[in-house]
């Protein structure tokens, strides 16, 4: 089981990584459209848009890395002093009550809505825009998203599992520094 979760840890790593420099491409294209805009009054609506979806795919793209890094929202007020054991518990369930379900029916309920964007050849409604086969590439980053969250909270489920049952070592608790509000 250890072997999976680094296997599936490293899958996310991966989507980290090529994100990242998606984040690069997105600043220089966000350059080049300014420079154009404001240094040659020239602009390009499919340019414009290309950044906008970047941006989104940023987002969902590195959701499971996020999650992977443990850098995600999180309500810490009584998580952050618990012990490792009480920690794992609270991921276990999180996963299997929140995350997994919300996974699942984003997945679903994407699928139709993703299909018939390709049904359709689905281009973008503003002239000049994105043109087929951007948008339905672009649409299918959701259910993507949701499939890379799946594959993360498998990885979680298995560490977790690994900890509940002491297999591997719990991190330390977090302590919370003199003077830091929780």
């Amino acid at each position: 089981m250890l072997k999976l979760k680094e296997q599936l840890e490293r899958f996310a790593e991966l989507t980290g990584a090529v994100v990242a420099w998606l984040t690069i491409t997105m600043v220089l294209g966000t350059f080049i459209v300014v420079v154009l805009r404001y240094a040659f009054d020239l602009g390009w609506i499919a340019m414009q848009e290309s950044i906008t979806w970047m941006h989104a795919a940023v987002f969902m793209l590195g959701a499971a890395y996020t999650l992977q890094q443990d850098e995600h929202v999180r309500v810490d007020i009584f998580y952050r002093t618990m012990p490792g054991q009480g920690r794992a518990l609270v991921d276990l369930l999180g996963t299997l009550i929140f995350l997994l379900p919300v996974s699942i029916f984003l997945a679903a309920s994407s699928w139709d809505y993703v299909a018939t964007s390709w049904a359709i050849h689905e281009a973008s409604r503003e002239a000049g825009g994105l043109p087929y086969p951007f948008v339905p590439i672009l649409k299918s980053l959701i259910p993507a998203t949701a499939s890379l969250l799946i594959i993360q909270a498998v990885a979680n489920l298995i560490t977790a599992a690994l900890i509940l049952t002491g297999r591997i070592p719990s991190e330390p608790e977090h302590t919370v520094p003199q003077g830091e509000v929780i």
